[in-house]
Formats: structure tokens, sequence, C-alpha cells
């Protein structure tokens, strides 16, 4: 399916921590915004949906079972094929690809992806912690809940305990992906947290759950996002920088070797990103720039080397010779991530890396622009199963031609 679809519009709204001043919208809201956003983008209007495609992420807040057709009633919408995501950080790129596997079977010519949550106005059993179904039943509650593991960092920080028993890898190296990432989010209006700060600063940060300290967490964000794929043929008409889908790889639920003593450090996409990357016909050579799902430094480390710009354990050592800002050798995550950025819940940050690939490529990053940006990776990574660093492991390539 190379360059058989593309994206033609996206939208991105405002984030709110819930500061005094700040509005406080519903996620009904922040849909509709981010939606109108990517509509006004692509110059279309939402009744060029009607009889078309609507894909839905997941929100925490919106506890119903039909949620997409809930959302499509709200924004006025009547699609012929509903499309809903709930792989978490995965989301927004695995409707992608549904959509795309759509429009190349002539089911639909385009659709609209939409993504929202407000977790920082759910009700909570404590300070930061989601009143999350996944936080009351199942594997979590069962084996890691009852003994202290309160949430993802926890969860990630006993994987990446690990790796570095297994891996060299210095904290500081992970500190330098941090850093590079606020160095972005300074560049980047719309990001929550743009106050420059150097490793001085990153190591003097607290520690929560050794080794991971507090500037490599993500801040959770109340905010919606959304973007618009289209046939190749739609994408001509209505857009002068369609940005085509070159090639994508997904993986689900990944063992690295033994399903009863699994590789901690290897996460899906080492499966996931060298299909990507041959329907697309590219090189790591070729890619200009890296957006991974970055809610941890080491997580963004540990794509890099399962997508092969390094070998596993080499990925310290990677990011230590590399320049990562976005006029550098390596740029990465070239918005800020969501480590300064924000996530919008837990299933809607991933829309944050595939929103910030398709500005490179359009050629309107601003100040944080990519030079002559031709071909972009992008990552979905979603859910932490037990045991294992990640549930849905998605690779995309991005191109300014098909």
């Amino acid at each position: 399916m190379r360059g058989k679809v593309a994206i033609v519009g996206y939208g991105r709204t405002p984030y709110s921590r819930l500061k005094p001043g700040q509005p406080v919208l519903n996620v009904d809201e922040y849909i509709a915004w981010a939606a109108e956003l990517a509509l006004e983008k692509a110059g279309m209007t939402k009744a060029d949906f009607d009889g078309q495609g609507l894909g839905v992420s997941h929100a925490e807040v919106a506890h119903t079972v039909n949620w997409s057709a809930a959302t499509a009633e709200n924004l006025g919408i009547s699609p012929r094929a509903l499309i809903r995501g709930d792989q978490g950080g995965s989301s927004a790129t695995s409707m992608l690809i549904r959509a795309a596997s759509l429009i190349n079977a002539g089911v639909i010519d385009r659709a609209l992806i939409v993504g929202a949550d407000t977790p920082l106005g759910m009700p909570s059993v404590a300070p930061g912690l989601p009143l999350s179904p996944e936080r009351t039943r199942g594997v979590y509650w069962d084996f890691q809940g009852p003994f202290g593991v309160m949430g993802a960092t926890a969860q990630f920080a006993l994987v990446l305990k690990r790796y570095m028993h297994e891996h060299e890898l210095s904290v500081e190296q992970l500190g330098k992906i941090a850093v590079s990432n606020r160095y972005h989010a300074s560049l980047h209006p719309g990001a929550i947290y743009r106050e420059r700060f150097d490793l001085n600063d990153y190591m003097a940060s607290p520690v929560l759950s050794d080794p991971i300290r507090l500037f490599d967490c993500v801040p959770i964000v109340n905010g919606g996002l959304a973007y618009i794929v289209t046939s190749a043929e739609t994408a001509k008409k209505v857009s002068d920088r369609p940005v085509y889908v070159r090639g994508f790889g997904e993986q689900n639920n990944h063992y690295p070797g033994s399903r009863v003593f699994p590789d901690l450090t290897e996460t899906g996409f080492s499966q996931s990103a060298p299909i990507a990357m041959e329907m697309a016909g590219v090189e790591h050579s070729d890619i200009d720039f890296f957006q991974p799902y970055d809610d941890y430094p080491f997580i963004s480390m540990m794509t890099i080397e399962d997508w092969g710009f390094c070998k596993k354990g080499h990925g310290g050592k990677f990011i230590e010779e590399r320049n990562l800002h976005f006029d550098g050798d390596f740029p990465l995550s070239t918005d800020g991530g969501q480590l300064s950025g924000g996530q919008p819940g837990g299933a809607n940050g991933g829309f944050m890396p595939l929103v910030e690939g398709v500005c490179q490529l359009m050629g309107e990053a601003g100040e944080r622009q990519v030079k002559d940006a031709e071909i972009g990776g992008v990552c979905g990574f979603g859910g932490i199963p037990y045991g294992r660093p990640g549930r849905s492991c998605i690779s995309v390539v991005l191109g300014a031609e098909a």
C-alpha cells in the first residue's frame, strides 16, 4: 500500500494542566476543537465525511460501550465506517493502518481520526492516580498493585533496571534525551513545559522510582488531536503538500524469547520497524527525523535500538554520540515529545509523533523545522503488559513524496 494514502490535515488543541484561568473543557469539546482544526487545515468540512470514515481513540473519561458511535453523533457526522482505537499510545497509528486498509479496499475514500481526553478531571482514589479500569483488575492489581506498584513510573522502572543490569547505559545518556526534548518544547508554542533545563538540572531532579527521575516522567494534560487521511487521488486535489504513508508495521503482545522469561529489553518495534521500512523502500540513512513515543527517555532509546539504528545495548552510546536537535544529525522528538509537550490521556499521546511528523513534512514546524525533510519515522507504543515493555508497537514511515 505504499503511497496509496496520504494525510492532508491535522489539528492539536492547546493543552491544559487545569491551572487557574485555563478553560475547563470536556472530552467532547476537545474532540470537536481538534477536528475543526484538522478540517480547516485540509480545507474540508464535516459534511465531507458523511458516508466515509471516522476513527475515535479511547478516552478514560468516556466509560461507554459505544464511544465511537456517540462521538459521530456529537460531531454530527454519519460515517459508513467507524474505526475504534483502544491500543493505548498506539491508537493513532493503528487507526491510520485500519483507515488506509479501508481506503485501499475501496470501502471509503477518506477518514477523520480524532482523540482527546481529560484525565486531570477524572475522579481519583489518590492524587495522580486516575480511577481507570486497568488499575482495578487483571494482572496489574493481581501481581503489582498489592506490592505498591503505583502506575507506569514504577512499572517502567523495573524494566529500565533490568536493561541497566544487562546492558551499558548511564543516567546521563538518558538525560540527554530529556534535555533535548525540552529544548524542542521551548520552540513549540503548544508545549506544556517550555522552560529549558540542562543535564545538571536533570540530575538534580528527584528520583521517583529508581532509576527514574522526575524529569523522566511525562506530564499528564487535558487536550485533543486529530488528523485526516485520504486516498492519494483525493489528497492531490485538496492539498498542495500531502504527506504520504510510505510504509507501516504492527506487532502486538510481543514475547522476545521465552514466554515464561521474555527479554524485557526488546520491544515489538524489532518486528514492526523492518516491515515498515521494507514497505517504504527506505534505509536508516534515508530517515530525516525520528518521532518515537516518548513517555520516558529510555522508551525512546529502546525504540531507536529496535528500529535498527544501532545494536541492542548500544542505544546509550548512540544517543551520546548524536546531536538530537532539529538541526543535528539525528533529529529526535522535534516537538518536545510528550516528555515536555504533555500527554493528553493514556491513549492519545500517540497522536503527537504522527502529527509532528506530518507537520515537519509539510514544512510547517517553524523554528524547529528540519531542513529539507523528506522522510520521517513515526511510532506508536501502547500498554504496559506484565513483565514486558509494551503491548502494541507500531512503526510508520511517512514521506513528502509517494
